[in-house]
Parts: C-alpha cells; sequence; structure tokens
C-alpha cells in the first residue's frame, strides 16, 4: 500500500475546498470587506504606479511654500513647497512594500520555528517558545525601535528590525496548530510507513495549519504598516530623502497650527490603510472559520 493510500484510509481534517468564487461572494456580501478591498485596491494602485500617476516630483521644492488645498495642488503643499499629493502616492511604495515584505520575512521565519517547535517537542520545545515568552515581554515597536539603534536606519535595515518584532506572533499560532494536528491519525499512519520528518511537517501538517496563520498574515500587514510610520516618525525609518506617510507626519508638526493639513492628510492615509486591511481580514476569519482561542505555550 502506498503512503497517500494508507494515509487516505484515516479521517483527516476535512480542507476547505472553497474556491474564488465563494471568497469573492463573502467579500462583495460584507460591506465592510468591500469598503476595504476597494480602499486597499486604490492604495495598491498607488504603490505601483505612485511615480507615473504623482502631479508633481515629490521631491521638487518651489516658493509656494504652505498653500491651501487648491486646484494647482489639491492638498497642498509643505513648508518648503513640495506637493503634498505627490508625496503622499509616492510614500504610499514604501509603506505597502515594508508591510509586506516584513509580514512575508515575519511569517516564513515565525512559521518555522513553531512548527519545529512544536512537531519536535522536548528541548527544542522550550528553548524555542521561552525565546518567544520573552519577546513577548516587550512591546513589538519597543522591540523594533531597539533592532534600529542596532542595525541602523535605512529600508532594509527597517525591514529586517519590523520582522524580527512581528515574528512571534506566527510561531505561537503555528506552534499551537501543530500541537493538536500532529496527534491525528493520518499523521501516526505517514510515521508508520517511513514518510520522513521534513515531508510530514510541509506536505501533511503545515497545509491544514494555514488558515490562522494567513488571517494573522492579513492583520500583520496592517501592524507593519504603523510600526514603518512609527519608526519614520521618531526619525528611525528610511533615509530623509525618502517620503513615507510617517515622515511627512513627523515633517509637519512643526507647523500643525499653520497648515493642519501637513498632517491629517498623511493621517488619513494611514488610517484608511489599516482599516481596510482589519476589515478584509476579518471576513477572511469569517471565510476560512477561524476562532480566536488562547493556547499555553
Amino acid at each position: 500500500m502506498t503512503e497517500q493510500a494508507l494515509i487516505d484510509t484515516f479521517e483527516a481534517p476535512p480542507r476547505r475546498q472553497r474556491g474564488w468564487a465563494k471568497l469573492r461572494g463573502v467579500l462583495l456580501s460584507d460591506r465592510k470587506a468591500l469598503f476595504g478591498l476597494v480602499i486597499l485596491s486604490l492604495f495598491t494602485i498607488a504603490a505601483i504606479f505612485g511615480p507615473w500617476i504623482a502631479p508633481y516630483d515629490p521631491n521638487a521644492m518651489s516658493f509656494d511654500m504652505m498653500l491651501s488645498p487648491s486646484w494647482s495642488h489639491p492638498l497642498g503643499t509643505d513648508d518648503l513647497g513640495r506637493d503634498l499629493l505627490s508625496r503622499i502616492i509616492v510614500g504610499t511604495q514604501v509603506s505597502m512594500f515594508v508591510g509586506v515584505a516584513t509580514v512575508a520575512i515575519a511569517l516564513v521565519v515565525g512559521v518555522t520555528l513553531g512548527v519545529l517547535a512544536g512537531y519536535f517537542g522536548g528541548w527544542l520545545d522550550h528553548i524555542i517558545m521561552r525565546y518567544i515568552d520573552l519577546q513577548w515581554a516587550f512591546p513589538n515597536i519597543i522591540i523594533a525601535v531597539y533592532l534600529v539603534a542596532v542595525f541602523g536606519t535605512g529600508l532594509l535595515n527597517l525591514i529586517i528590525a519590523i520582522s524580527l518584532a512581528f515574528f512571534d506572533d506566527f510561531a505561537r499560532i503555528a506552534r499551537g496548530m501543530v500541537l493538536s494536528i500532529k496527534e491525528e491519525q493520518y499523521i501516526a499512519a505517514a510515521r508508520t510507513v517511513g514518510v520522513s520528518h521534513l515531508r510530514i511537517m510541509w506536505r501533511h501538517i503545515l497545509p491544514n495549519a494555514m488558515a490562522p496563520i494567513i488571517v494573522q498574515a492579513t492583520v500583520s500587514v496592517s501592524y507593519a504598516i504603523l510600526a514603518e510610520a512609527s519608526l519614520s516618525f521618531l526619525g528611525l525609518g528610511v533615509e530623509a530623502t525618502t517620503p513615507t506617510w510617517g515622515l511627512i507626519l513627523a515633517e509637519a508638526r512643526s507647523f500643525i497650527t499653520r497648515a493642519w493639513g501637513l498632517g491629517i492628510f498623511p493621517g488619513i492615509a494611514i488610517m484608511l490603510t489599516v482599516l481596510s486591511i482589519n476589515f478584509i481580514g476579518d471576513a477572511l476569519r469569517d471565510f476560512l472559520d477561524v476562532r480566536e482561542t488562547k493556547e499555553s505555550a
């Protein structure tokens, strides 16, 4: 009897066979998710085509300083005469890229550690989870600030710092799922026929543990965007010549009473992006039937 034939004789957790059509129906039937999808699509377009759709060079200075919103400058200009709309559009690139890249790295690192800890257990589980517990004792933004101070500023260092500060959530979720799945009969059947540990983890455990991980990844993108904006606001983000939402907010601090739009408009961009991602994450949670549970390390 082949490996798959023997495993199929045992009852495995049912995998959801919902296609894109049903997912689209769920998103379209949920008004909040639909709003989030539309807003996030607009920001994604701005992130991809920002330099081509921005009406002005985001770093071009002029004598038209601190202008109020007008037809020529829909969101006004800053203290150096730079068009605020262009800077927000181009800044979308950095914020969205940092959000997606950091979550991708955090997901790979966290899920790998969580699967290893949950599957093998023993001393490896204790070492990994005690470190995760230690990291949970500190706010993510504090860890990110410390790591940026160690690595230095810059886009690459910013991505590494935020991803290392966020991977613990993925590790805990992955470990909790593995602890439950590895006790199933089809996993015992795979061991019986001599399937390697790597193949069991990759082929039989990880696919059945992906639902809560996907939801966590979606929500974590919004956290990463907020972290990038916070670090840039504190002067610990990318270079000062690169427009980002957090940097635009930081530059507007001294002029908030004279030109309210300098701080309000980038703040609205951050709020809409985070809100839209959270709405989509809630819809995905309902679609994948992920229940929020607490597991002890």
